[in-house]
């Protein structure tokens, strides 16, 4: 499998409006787009603008939130996982999967819109590893 393009820096936070403001203000971010629920994954996410990629800040949404656990170990929040693209989500994943790395779950889909993916981290040199299918032509 070829590397694809870096989509994003997912990054847990306690607060995505004191997240938000440290983009904007700290870093210079001009493009912190709305947030929004994302109900399916227990998750609050936002996207912030970079010139390269996005950096997409996830917070809780209710008590049983994915996110808690990840937050109890890092209060402050911090780098979640990290998201390449592919051109063909169900290929990837079955070349994951020949490889021996453990892959969570089936494609479902993710903040995006488009069809994702997790590898486990402890296969993907301690990284969460986030697999989202693109458009060739993005």
């Amino acid at each position: 499998m070829k590397l694809g393009r870096l989509n994003h820096v997912g990054v847990a936070t306690p607060s995505i409006e004191a997240s938000a403001a440290h983009w904007r203000d700290v870093m210079g971010a001009t493009k912190i787009h709305e947030p929004f629920d994302l109900p399916a994954q227990g998750v609050k996410v936002c996207f912030v603008d970079t010139p390269n990629a996005q950096i997409e800040l996830i917070e809780p949404l209710g008590a049983d939130s994915p996110i808690h656990g990840f937050l109890a170990k890092n209060p402050l929040g911090g780098q979640h996982h990290i998201c390449f693209e592919v051109p063909d989500i169900h290929a990837a994943r079955a070349e994951f999967i020949a490889l021996g790395k453990r892959v969570l779950g089936e494609p479902r889909i993710g903040a995006h819109g488009t069809l994702i993916f997790f590898v486990h981290p402890k296969d993907m040199g301690g990284m969460l590893t986030e697999i989202m299918e693109t458009p060739s032509d993005h």
